[in-house]
């Protein structure tokens, strides 16, 4: 018997229907919401990414200030092109998009980014905040897969929930967040990844299982109990071909899942945006 599918699509089209309104809180309010972007040379799928944003934030009637730099930038030019949207009005939130040039030292850049416009959640800043349960922006892959969780109706308060990796972008986040004391969360998460030898032990008890370790079909049907919930947040792209954490037999013995293509990711677009909208209400003092 096949799982049941949990498809992103339907959860990211609930964020973006309650953040209209929101923004045309903010434009009536004389602020047009900005979404700043940086892309550092010409990776293909990079800017494949930064297209389907500003297309996003065209959609909205939103801004997208864009600064696109060569391949064989500077540390200093991408600091500098950094301080140009901290310092930009029309921009409340903004990101560098990763992977960037070998040249590049993407965790120094990050530093020079200011906190509150951080949109990906990644600034040692947020992620303080986030272990303290403070406000600010969350990584968005974590807050979509919270959201997808609760658009499903899948309980997670009290539930085992183990995270299989532990990475900063993913892993490490989703974990803090889901234990945090909330109707969505408030779960007992274990954290376990590739280092560990008999991490299936951990995962085959589990009510919950989350991959997300970025290791093509690490997660096998063996490696579940039968009915859990399967999320799969991790992935690597082998050219244009994306490998999921997840093998596609888990379907057979899972409870529910998340669809190969069209999990997770729909619901860390709509994450993002939220977490802009969320960053021009406090610029503004205007809230939903």
């Amino acid at each position: 018997m096949s799982a049941r599918l949990l498809p992103g699509a339907p959860v990211a089209e609930a964020v973006f229907a309650d953040l209209v309104p929101r923004i045309t809180k903010l434009q009536a309010a004389g602020h047009n919401p900005g979404l700043g972007t940086i892309l550092v040379g010409g990776d293909s799928a990079s800017a494949g990414y930064i297209r389907m944003k500003q297309a996003k934030c065209a959609e909205l009637g939103m801004g997208s200030p864009h600064i696109h730099l060569g391949d064989d930038a500077t540390q200093a030019e991408v600091v500098a092109a950094i301080h140009q949207l901290n310092d930009d009005p029309a921009v409340d939130a903004m990101l560098v998009q990763h992977p960037t040039p070998p040249q590049i030292d993407f965790d120094a850049a990050l530093l020079e980014m200011d906190p509150d416009k951080d949109v990906d959640g990644l600034h040692p800043v947020n992620m303080g905040r986030l272990a303290l349960g403070m406000p600010g922006p969350v990584p968005c892959t974590p807050a979509g897969i919270e959201a997808l969780l609760d658009h499903y109706d899948i309980p997670v308060s009290g539930r085992e929930v183990v995270v299989l990796g532990r990475g900063t972008t993913l892993g490490r986040p989703l974990a803090l967040l889901l234990s945090q004391k909330r109707p969505t969360a408030n779960a007992a998460v274990t954290v376990v990844h590739t280092g560990v030898p008999d991490w299936p032990r951990y995962t085959q008890r589990a009510e919950i299982v989350i991959a997300a370790a970025g290791v093509p079909g690490i997660l096998q049907p063996e490696h579940i109990t039968p009915g859990a919930i399967v999320i799969g947040g991790g992935v690597r792209y082998e050219g244009r071909k994306l490998l999921p954490d997840v093998d596609e037999r888990c379907e057979e013995v899972a409870g529910a899942i998340t669809p190969r293509v069209g999990g997770v990711g729909p619901t860390t677009i709509a994450m993002l945006f939220r977490n802009c909208i969320e960053a021009a209400e406090r610029r503004t003092s205007l809230s939903s």
